[in-house]
C-alpha cells in the first residue's frame, strides 16, 4: 500500500503519457499493459506505441474473440508497427474441460462460466503478469458499480504487483473524443451497441436504456459478473 501511494503521488499533476514514462523510467522492464482492444485500451495503445515506450503490450487470446475484435487488433499491428504478446489458455485444461462439458457449458451454471473465464483469462492472466511490477488497465471508475470501488492507483494483493488505472477518471465522451482526434483504430462493434466487448459466446449488444456491462454474461445476476481479471484484494 504504501508503494502504491509513493507512486500516486509521484505522478500525480503529471498527465498520462509522463506517468507512462515515469514508471518505465522507475520500473524498467516491469511494467506491462493488458488490451483487450477496446475502446479505453486502444487509447492506452496509442499512448504507448506513439511513444515508443518500453512497455510491454499484452492481450488474452481466448480462442472465443469475436471476428471483428481480429480485425482491429491487426488494423493496430499494422498502424504502429510494434508487437502485442498473445497469451492463450493452457491446452491440457481447456481441452479437458470442452471434452467433459462440452463447448457451452457456460451457459448451464455460474460455476461453469466461472471455470471457463478461469481457464481462457484468468490462469493466462497470471502468467503474463508474473515476474512485473506494474500493471496498466483499461479501467473506468464509471464502467461498473464494484469498480467504483476501485482508485486510479492500487496495490494488487492477489498478484503481488502495483495496479495503474490511467482512464480511471475519463468519461466515455472524453475516450470517444481522443480516439477521434488521434484517428486511432477501433472495434467496429462499438457503434453497434457493444460498450464492453469479450468472448463471442459471452456478449451481445447493449439496449437503451441498459447498464453498461448488460451486455456480459446477460444470463447471470447483474451484481455478479466479473470474469476474475480484475477483483478487489
Amino acid at each position: 500500500m504504501k508503494l502504491a501511494e509513493n507512486i500516486y503521488r509521484s505522478i500525480q499533476g503529471l498527465g498520462i503519457e509522463k506517468s507512462l514514462n515515469y514508471l518505465a523510467e522507475q520500473f524498467p522492464g516491469k511494467v506491462i499493459f493488458s488490451t483487450s482492444f477496446g475502446w479505453e485500451d486502444q487509447v492506452i495503445t496509442h499512448m504507448i506505441f506513439s511513444e515508443k515506450l518500453p512497455i510491454k503490450v499484452f492481450t488474452l487470446e481466448t480462442g472465443r474473440l469475436f471476428t471483428e475484435t481480429y480485425y482491429v487488433w491487426n488494423r493496430t499491428l499494422e498502424k504502429y508497427g510494434q508487437k502485442i504478446h498473445a497469451f492463450y489458455p493452457d491446452t491440457s485444461a481447456l481441452e479437458t474441460m470442452v471434452s467433459s462439458k462440452g463447448p457451452a457449458s457456460f451457459y448451464e451454471s455460474v460455476e461453469n462460466r466461472k471455470e471457463c473465464c478461469g481457464i481462457r483469462k484468468v490462469e493466462p492472466l497470471k502468467r503474463a503478469l508474473a515476474g512485473n511490477d506494474i500493471w496498466i488497465t483499461g479501467i473506468r471508475a464509471e464502467q461498473s458499480l464494484n469498480r467504483e470501488t476501485m482508485t486510479a492507483i492500487e496495490s494488487d494483493e492477489s498478484n503481488r504487483m502495483i495496479k495503474y488505472n490511467p482512464l480511471f477518471d475519463w468519461t466515455l465522451n472524453q475516450v470517444k473524443e481522443y480516439i477521434r482526434q488521434n484517428n486511432i483504430p477501433y472495434n467496429p462493434l462499438h457503434d453497434k451497441g457493444f460498450p464492453s466487448i469479450g468472448c463471442a459466446p459471452c456478449t451481445r449488444a447493449v439496449k437503451e436504456g441498459e447498464d453498461f456491462r448488460a451486455g456480459r454474461w446477460w444470463w447471470e445476476d447483474q451484481d455478479k459478473k466479473e470474469c476474475g481479471l480484475h477483483v478487489s484484494s
